[in-house]
């Protein structure tokens, strides 16, 4: 049997509401030689069983869990040592893609052999509805970084093998959270290109929950991951005060900073 083209891979913690809705979404898409690789991080909820009963009704979904709860950059990794697809698409267990996703960012990588990774839009959702579409830069540069991450991580497709010469995702404290931001730094570093489509090719779910979890021990990790990213890149040292952006923005009130990216 040949290998599919595409391998999706998800890390599902505590999802047990929100994960055949995601992978539904998977399931529906018009482009179909994918295999979808997901590990459960040891949910403590139904997640793990919810799983395994979809997964018996399609041989592409394949489903792994650790043997104890290790977070996602681990879980990740865990994906990417089991898939066959020369393309790894990111998916998070509570975003839903458009049906056409997986169809246009093939399409793209296969047509566009200088970029490494395609992402795309998203549009943001919560309990209140959906919000404004958000559209990442075109032609990412690493100094975009000094403002946010290059890509909305969900919405990605990379090659395999850019993903095996950034050795996956570091597991590490510091990128509990933030294992994307990491993973950038590293991309730019190699000399890497990728590219936005600029259109949404998922709904993304972002709640005021969501920024809750991001307390200041998280935000001094993502700080020093900035740091250290800075310093691969080659950042002129006048920039390195940026570094400590999220440290600031863990400051703001986080109903300000809700309001402010949905408005």
């Amino acid at each position: 049997m040949n290998n599919p083209i595409i391998s999706v891979i998800m890390g599902t913690y505590n999802c047990a509401d929100t994960v055949k809705n995601a992978i539904d979404s998977v399931v529906a898409q018009t482009f179909e030689d994918w295999e979808f690789i997901i590990c459960d991080d040891c949910s403590t909820d139904n997640t793990y069983h919810v799983l395994k009963e979809i997964a018996e009704g399609d041989k592409r979904i394949k489903i792994v869990r650790n043997e104890s709860n290790k977070k996602l950059a681990y879980t990740l990794n865990h994906c990417l040592e089991i898939a066959k697809g020369k393309y790894i698409a990111r998916m998070d267990a509570d975003d839903i893609c458009f049906p056409d996703r997986l169809s246009k960012q093939v399409k793209f990588l296969d047509q566009h052999k200088e970029y490494a990774v395609v992402g795309g839009g998203i549009i943001p959702y919560d309990d209140s509805g959906e919000h404004k579409a958000r559209i990442g830069k075109e032609i990412p540069e690493v100094r975009d970084m000094i403002k946010d991450v290059p890509f909305y991580h969900p919405t990605i497709m990379m090659r395999k093998s850019v993903y095996k010469k950034l050795n996956g995702y570091t597991v590490s404290e510091r990128t509990i959270r933030g294992q994307d931001l990491d993973l950038w730094f590293r991309f730019f570093s190699k000399g890497f290109k990728g590219y936005n489509l600029q259109e949404p090719v998922l709904k993304y779910h972002q709640s005021m929950s969501d920024y809750k979890k991001i307390g200041m021990k998280v935000s001094i990790n993502i700080a020093k991951t900035r740091l250290i990213g800075f310093k691969i890149n080659r950042f002129p040292i006048w920039l390195y005060p940026f570094a400590i952006k999220p440290i600031i923005t863990e400051l703001i009130p986080k109903r300000i900073m809700y309001i402010y990216h949905h408005r």
